[in-house]
């Protein structure tokens, strides 16, 4: 297919963006783009494309935005049941410690997960990922991690499995047993830890090397942060992790800085998220790195936060920053990367381009598909959205609407618009 006549076609050409780099959206004016196979073929003015291309179905953008797919690169989009009672509880002012004591917090999602089955999971998160795709994200991040036990854990993964089979939307998969300390282990969070790297993750290698092996491994996780794992705890996941060549990543510095995310650069982390909390060492230290800062504004918003990460302060010190929805049951329930852009020039201080390149070619990096996905170049994915709009600054400046008029994913039309191919 050749679709043409895009007043902006944001190619984001040249690979994932450090520092004052971050938001040059290579674009290219009238720009029209040719896949086959749903491999980009080539990309260009209309006029030179439709010259050299005249054979090929053509679809006309009508002078809107043709951008690559929303990469969102952390989430949790795979549990059961819902905690919208708790919401309603922090509204008339219960702690989330209250809430906890209460039964409430991850603690009861991840009663309701372990009783469901595969089927179960599948069925609750297959809207959650098709609401995603509506609003263009094509490539997303899922951690387990609502199960905290090595048979939900597992069957968590086998979830993420099938949904990336079944869906339209590519599934990077993560295991996430270290989100939070089980009931079961309440007092003996050491011993939490020591299942995970003797006997969890030697299995789940062996398991996923037998069963998946037509893709790589799946990141692992790990929570390190006051009141989940502390410093010395996640270092022993991450280690154990990389010992059996698992790609890691870390929550860090989401409420205190631990050291998570010096360690974390240390460990040559794939990406550290949240670092609202983080010193200006591990800014400095994060800058100097190939370990992507992911941001997770949905959750300081959800929660009624003032505290955000310090965004332009890692750009300043060189690094690579990611944007992310963080879907979850407790704090975010949030599908749209459009409203995390949104939310990122208001509290993040980004211009639309920075957001736009930091939720593309960036989030890329932070799954490690960034020479698959997140720019439209040739020899990458089709994965292709366009906009109902002429000026990719509405994407942040209008929140709130679903400006995704039109999802191509694998070269295929997926979400279509009332525009006919010819």
């Amino acid at each position: 297919m050749l679709i043409h006549s895009a007043r902006q076609l944001i190619t984001l050409q040249g690979g994932p963006q450090r520092g004052s780099d971050l938001g040059k959206l290579g674009i290219i004016p009238d720009g029209a783009i040719l896949f086959r196979d749903g491999v980009i073929q080539s990309v260009g003015t209309s006029s030179d494309l439709l010259s050299a291309y005249r054979d090929e179905p053509r679809l006309d953008a009508g002078g809107r935005v043709i951008m690559p797919g929303f990469v969102d690169p952390h989430t949790h989009a795979v549990w059961v049941g819902d905690r919208a009672a708790e919401f309603e509880m922090r509204l008339r002012g219960k702690t989330y410690l209250e809430i906890m004591e209460e039964g409430g917090g991850i603690l009861s999602t991840v009663r309701e997960t372990r009783a469901a089955g595969v089927e179960k999971m599948v069925e609750e998160t297959a809207p959650r990922l098709r609401s995603m795709l509506a609003y263009g994200t094509t490539t997303t991040e899922v951690k387990t991690g609502y199960g905290l036990d090595k048979s939900t854990e597992l069957r968590m993964l086998e979830a993420l499995i099938e949904l990336d089979a079944g869906q339209e939307i590519d599934v990077v998969p993560t295991y996430l047993g270290a989100h939070a300390v089980p009931p079961e282990y309440a007092h003996q969070p050491d011993d939490y830890i020591e299942l995970i790297c003797s006997e969890v993750l030697p299995e789940l290698s062996k398991w996923w090397d037998h069963h998946v092996s037509r893709r790589g491994k799946p990141f692992v996780d790990v929570f390190c942060e006051e009141g989940a794992f502390n410093l010395r705890q996640s270092k022993r996941v991450l280690e154990a992790a990389k010992d059996l060549n698992f790609p890691i990543k870390i929550h860090s510095d989401e409420f205190m800085s631990l050291g998570g995310t010096q360690m974390a650069v240390d460990l040559e982390a794939v990406s550290a998220d949240h670092l609202v909390a983080s010193t200006p060492e591990d800014i400095l230290a994060i800058g100097n790195s190939e370990t992507v800062a992911v941001a997770l504004p949905c959750t300081p918003f959800g929660l009624g936060k003032a505290g955000y990460m310090p965004a332009k302060d890692i750009l300043s010190a060189g690094g690579y920053l990611a944007v992310a929805t963080d879907l979850n049951p407790g704090t975010a329930w949030c599908e749209s990367m459009q409203f995390v852009i949104a939310l990122s020039c208001r509290y993040l201080s980004l211009t639309p381009a920075q957001a736009i390149a930091a939720s593309t070619i960036n989030a890329a990096k932070a799954v490690r598909l960034e020479n698959k996905v997140g720019s439209l170049e040739p020899g990458k994915q089709a994965d292709i959205i366009i906009l109902s709009c002429s000026d990719y600054r509405h994407l942040g400046y209008r929140f709130g609407t679903n400006l995704v008029e039109t999802v191509i994913k694998n070269g295929r039309v997926v979400i279509p618009s009332s525009r006919k191919l010819v």
